[in-house]
């Protein structure tokens, strides 16, 4: 932000104006630090402005779904349609014609809802592929300001990554994709987007859903999180045991977690950062304010975290699943298991 976002490259890390602390958070100096902290502040309790911006649509309660498993998947996908045909029609009644549309779209024949609830800022767990003979399965796990009504933007990133999976996979390898909006996530300016509440929040419903795709596909495939922006705030906060086997975690502000391991997890961890991504200038710092913490901690491309760092080329914050772009083919050879070939900066 301005004069302090000057900073030198092929010396760790280390700014003209900071440093790391030994415990790998970045330290910032003089004038940065405190207009870091003066961000996250506000941030944290003065900019609440996200929340009521539109009114509430009406929806359908979520369809009553038997236990998924291979056998029941074409079942639950045929509910969750139905369901997304009377929330369109609802929504169309209440004159919320995007909303509508969206729904619309959504309850196509060629679209695989796991699960889906139209209420509020909705709810929609997505599957591109075969779920029930994947080898590899992706998950997605999305940042802020992620709902039903920008639904389209998440599906085009879980549409990109599956076509990358489709051109990049060994013959013979089955892939799907998981796009889990499966919580309310934060807006970018608002109470929650500095503070762990919505991630844990999140969490038993991230784990939950790795129970359930583990019915579907059994033991045998490999599943990985990817985790974008605040996503790796719930990553982090369901890692510890979960049956994953990579969590990759791209323009991460932090995990809440100090180091790697302390996730807890059999997992390996993956960390990445475009050049220019915009959350490379956010504090990686833990706050007390008022019993909360604001801040997520050790940034997960420092040394002192642990992770896997891999490259991911000049992408911006939202571009990580952009076609062609470096970052979405390493993010494909960790979901196909080849992690010799991911590049490193």
């Amino acid at each position: 932000m301005g004069s302090a976002s000057k900073y030198r490259r092929g010396d760790g890390g280390r700014r003209r104006d900071g440093r790391w602390r030994r415990d790998g958070r970045w330290r910032p100096e003089g004038r940065w630090r405190r207009a870091g902290l003066a961000a996250l502040i506000t941030g944290a309790l003065v900019l609440p402005l996200s929340a009521a911006v539109r009114p509430e649509t009406p929806a359908p309660a979520p369809a009553s779904l038997a236990p998924l498993s291979a056998s029941t998947l074409d079942e639950a996908y045929a509910a969750n349609r139905a369901n997304a045909v009377e929330a369109a029609r609802m929504a169309a009644a209440h004159h919320d014609r995007d909303r509508a549309a969206t729904e619309r779209r959504l309850a196509a024949p060629a679209r695989h809802l796991l699960r889906f609830d139209g209420r509020g800022s909705g709810r929609v767990t997505e599957v591109l592929g075969d779920l029930a003979r994947a080898d590899r399965v992706a998950v997605l796990v999305p940042g802020s300001d992620t709902s039903l009504d920008t639904y389209g933007r998440f599906h085009a990133a879980a549409a990109a990554l599956h076509r990358q999976l489709a051109r990049q996979a060994p013959a013979g390898t089955r892939t799907a994709v998981v796009a889990w909006l499966g919580y309310e996530t934060p807006g970018t300016v608002s109470t929650t987007v500095t503070t762990t509440g919505r991630a844990e929040q999140a969490a038993p419903h991230l784990r939950a859903l790795v129970t359930d795709l583990r019915a579907i596909t059994g033991d045998g495939p490999r599943i990985s999180l990817l985790c974008h922006s605040y996503g790796s705030v719930v990553c982090g906060r369901s890692a510890a045991g979960l049956a994953v086997d990579d969590i990759a975690l791209v323009g991460s502000p932090g995990t809440g977690a100090d180091t790697a391991a302390d996730l807890h997890t059999r997992a390996r961890v993956w960390a990445a950062r475009g050049g220019d991504d915009w959350v490379e200038n956010v504090p990686h710092l833990g706050l007390d304010l008022f019993g909360t913490t604001v801040g997520f901690g050790t940034d997960p491309v420092s040394p002192a975290f642990g992770a896997r760092a891999f490259a991911a080329g000049d992408v911006g914050h939202s571009e990580y699943f952009s076609p062609g772009s470096t970052s979405l083919t390493n993010l494909a050879r960790i979901v196909l298991g080849e992690t010799k070939a991911v590049t490193h900066d």
